[in-house]
């Protein structure tokens, strides 16, 4: 059984991504923290649109907890991950003079460090099959940098610059690795902020919606997509990235 994991993927874009796979066709892991009412919400709109899955918790942050997933790697022989989205992400804001040590540590855990672990336990079958999808959410902030998040900026930054390399490792074996870069997209991430006052920035005049951002990843997820590795795909509605 073809599987697609997407970490985060119980809210926001994250859940927009685990309703698009299960649309074609792959059965959805969906991936999550904490909140286990909302994942079972993000489950039961995949079961309401004909799909299935089922829930992985496990916190990406903490490299422990990943082994939960390897151990169901193991024990699902049948079930085999041919999608990888890591979309799993934090902010936690703040200018670098003040930033405290565990706001540095726990952006780069859950955005940078998750990538490596998560993706080495699933790269293997995918390996082993010559085949399969890597899709990496980063963001605009990783393209260019933002005043008040040289956490989250880094780690981005990060994840970008390991999209190109393990694209070059990986092409032989009819393995792709993409990422997404969203600019301000309408989730529970930019709630806080001044969407009037900022879509003006934005040459659309609008935030995104998660669901345009399903659709990217949707595209380099299929057969169509073989022939493209290693890019970033901004989806911003024209705001400079």
């Amino acid at each position: 059984m073809k599987c697609a994991l997407i970490t985060g993927g119980s809210r926001g874009i994250g859940r927009a991504i685990c309703i698009r796979m299960a649309a074609m066709g792959y059965y959805v892991l969906v991936n999550y923290k904490s909140n286990v009412a909302e994942a079972n919400t993000t489950l039961a709109l995949i079961k309401e649109n004909g799909g299935n899955g089922e829930l992985m918790p496990f916190d990406v942050a903490d490299k422990e907890q990943i082994k939960l997933l390897g151990n169901w790697i193991e024990a699902n022989g049948d079930k085999y991950i041919e999608v990888l989205v890591n979309n799993a992400g934090i902010r936690d804001d703040s200018l670098m003079a003040w930033m405290a040590e565990d706001q540095w540590d726990n952006v780069l855990k859950t955005n940078l460090d998750s990538f490596f672990y998560v993706t080495r336990l699933v790269l293997n079958s995918m390996l082993t099959r010559k085949y399969g999808r890597i899709i990496n959410i980063v963001s605009l902030s990783g393209l260019k940098g933002l005043a008040g998040q040289t956490n989250y900026s880094a780690a981005k930054a990060g994840v970008i610059g390991a999209t190109k390399a393990l694209a070059q490792e990986i092409a032989r074996q009819g393995i792709t690795v993409n990422a997404l870069a969203p600019g301000f997209i309408k989730t529970d991430m930019t709630e806080g902020l001044d969407e009037k006052e900022l879509k003006m920035m934005i040459p659309a005049r609008r935030f995104g919606l998660p669901e345009e951002v399903a659709s990217a990843a949707a595209f380099f997820a299929s057969p169509e997509a073989a022939y493209i590795t290693g890019q970033v795909l901004s989806v911003n509605g024209g705001l400079y990235s």
